[in-house]
């Protein structure tokens, strides 16, 4: 058998890798703490839950979903109002995503074509280089770089590869490195899109997810966004909805057409009873989005400031739900790192390769499990001798 040169792009995925590194180790009858996927352990609350189950117990919510509804497109634009101070079109600025990850592997193949270029962070999380791989196109990483505070620099970008450029991804909160960007990052995003017209997609999955009293809106608040980009936006961290797969494009109607002609010939739409429980999500009692937020703050608080007493210094992140730490100074790559804390410690991490060329020295990790568990983690950590 013969089979499609693109694949020839991909191995197996790192999340899958890690799993099986768990497994055997679990086999061998050896606990893990398990950093690595950014699966939320928050559960919805009661109030979507409830909406969910309702509406999974009427028969009639059983058929093809074909469209957004109508309720769930107007919902998210109050939601979209309400939260960013953003008007949006539901008839045509909206299009539901079943996860924002689907969104991000198929949206390139609705704006380039094969051999166009597609800027894309480094690092970054996997899928924003693999969309547009799986579209043909070829990869410019643009660096995000510690020294500055892990922002895109536009002027790094060659004039002849700007130019060429139809396509390019940011996200800010940021996965992996978990910094924000300032108003003025995205004032030059957007004049650096249209001056060599490129498309933006900016994924917004960790708006909520903020730390110390900081703020954070939407990159489609500023203006001229709309003229040339969508954000992604997800309710699966803010909400606890990960396995339910809900997340949205939002922007500008051209764009948006074109992913909701795209998906029109790939699926039948987001499963009803789940409409019903993001509606539920977005203009229901906001409280749980406080309480996460903090669930979140205490957890990164309790890792960060443990590891660090023990000789692992790791700074406290601006956003999201990660850690992004750089590993021991004896270790020559954050793969060998990796495997070795999970064999001597019993932790398991992402190493920073798998986010691009730019995450090599550095690991990232999870705040998937509560404070008593992270603070464990960290006691295995010095136990094990491996910082030393």
């Amino acid at each position: 058998m013969r089979f499609a040169r693109r694949m020839n792009h991909f191995g197996e995925g790192i999340f899958s890798k890690l799993l099986e590194l768990k497994r055997q180790k679990e086999e061998k009858g050896e606990p893990v703490i398990d950093l690595s996927v950014g699966a939320p352990n928050i559960p919805p609350a009661g109030h979507i839950t409830q909406a969910l189950c309702e509406a999974a117990a009427d028969p009639n919510n059983y058929i093809y979903a074909i469209q957004d509804q109508k309720e769930l497109l107007e919902a998210v634009a109050l939601w979209y109002q309400r939260r960013y101070g953003v008007t949006l079109d539901p008839s045509s600025e909206i299009c539901s995503l079943l996860g924002s990850q689907e969104g991000l592997a198929h949206i390139a193949l609705s704006i380039v074509d094969e051999g166009d270029i597609v800027l894309v962070p480094d690092p970054c999380y996997p899928v924003f280089a693999d969309g547009p791989l799986l579209a043909g196109a070829s990869l410019f990483y643009m660096p995000q770089r510690k020294e500055k505070d892990y922002l895109i620099d536009f002027s790094e970008i060659p004039e002849e590869i700007a130019m060429k450029a139809r396509f390019m991804i940011v996200s800010y909160p940021n996965n992996p490195t978990t910094v924000m960007a300032p108003d003025s990052f995205y004032k030059n995003l957007i004049e650096f899109a249209k001056k060599y017209d490129i498309v933006v997609l900016h994924d917004n999955a960790y708006s909520e997810l903020v730390f110390d009293h900081r703020q954070c809106g939407s990159f489609l608040s500023f203006p001229g966004a709309k003229e040339i980009g969508v954000e992604f936006n997800s309710l699966s961290k803010t909400y606890g909805l990960a396995g339910a797969r809900i997340g949205f494009c939002l922007g500008n109607r051209d764009i948006v057409d074109k992913i909701k002609t795209l998906k029109s010939n790939m699926d039948y739409g987001m499963f009803l009873p789940v409409q019903k429980a993001a509606i539920a999500a977005i203009t229901g009692d906001q409280s749980c989005v406080e309480s996460t937020r903090m669930a979140y703050e205490r957890r990164r608080d309790a890792l960060c400031e443990h590891m660090t007493r023990i000789g692992w210094n790791m700074e406290k992140p601006q956003a999201t739900m990660f850690v992004w730490a750089k590993i021991p100074d004896k270790f020559k790559d954050s793969e060998t790192f990796s495997r070795e804390l999970l064999e001597k410690a019993g932790v398991l991490v992402t190493p920073g390769s798998a986010f691009g060329p730019s995450g090599e020295g550095f690991v990232r990790l999870a705040l998937v499990r509560e404070e008593e568990v992270l603070i464990q983690a960290a006691e295995q950590v010095d136990k094990s001798g491996i910082l030393r």
